[in-house]
């Protein structure tokens, strides 16, 4: 068995803004003040984002206060759902990428994202992209502050669930930035790193994936990585 795991903001999806500002409203609700900046986002867990960004404001937090905040966060974006789907969208040849990877034989795919399940799951499914992934088999960002460590988690689950046992080789990892990148290497993980992020082509070759593209609806390279 093979296993895939996307990573969902600017790889998948691309939420124009919505995800920072319910960010900031959970931000305001668990704080108490306003969110006037937020600390760097790509590649990084919401635990780290959370925890940075109260830093930027002069607070400490603990973990009760993060899960307040995941809490919130997933109510927020299951109540403005609409307008995650009227104003973000789903990334170019997301879709037919998932389809594609679907059909192949003995090919799993689930998640490895920064965001809680949740929002992941609401995420997702309010672009029709959740028919194939096996949430369960995932890596969020409650179970880690450390990408690598949610790569790792994510291949013990299915390997768990799934009573196979996964090998690195066995297992892809796909994402828009070098975070993602070193995650894989650091997991002994390929990767396939996708340019439709805040980071560009050259940017991510430099950080040596195994195979870059500038965008999902080149399908070439990922049906290569998985053979």
């Amino acid at each position: 068995m093979k296993l895939v795991l996307w990573d969902i903001d600017h790889t998948l999806i691309a939420t124009r803004g919505v995800g920072r500002q319910l960010f900031g409203q959970c931000f305001e609700h668990v704080t108490g003040q306003p969110m006037k900046q937020q600390a760097l986002v790509d590649g990084m867990t919401e635990p780290v984002i959370f925890r940075e960004t109260a830093r930027l404001h002069g607070i400490d937090t603990d973990r009760a206060q993060f899960e307040a905040f995941a809490r919130c966060s997933a109510q927020r974006h299951q109540t403005h759902a609409h307008t995650l789907r009227e104003r973000g969208h789903a990334l170019p040849g997301a879709a037919a990428a998932l389809a594609a990877v679907a059909e192949l034989d003995d090919v799993v795919q689930s998640v490895v994202t920064g965001n809680v399940r949740p929002v992941a799951e609401i995420k997702l499914g309010v672009f029709g992209l959740d028919t194939h992934i096996v949430f369960p088999y995932g890596g969020y960002g409650e179970d880690h502050d450390d990408r690598p460590e949610l790569v790792r988690t994510a291949i013990k689950r299915t390997a768990q669930a799934s009573g196979t046992t996964l090998h690195p080789a066995d297992v892809l990892l796909i994402g828009d930035t070098p975070a993602d990148i070193a995650a894989g290497h650091e997991a002994g993980v390929p990767v396939l790193a996708v340019a439709t992020g805040r980071t560009s082509l050259s940017e991510l070759r430099r950080a040596r994936p195994t195979q870059a593209v500038a965008d999902l609806q080149d399908l070439a390279p990922l049906r290569a990585l998985l053979n």
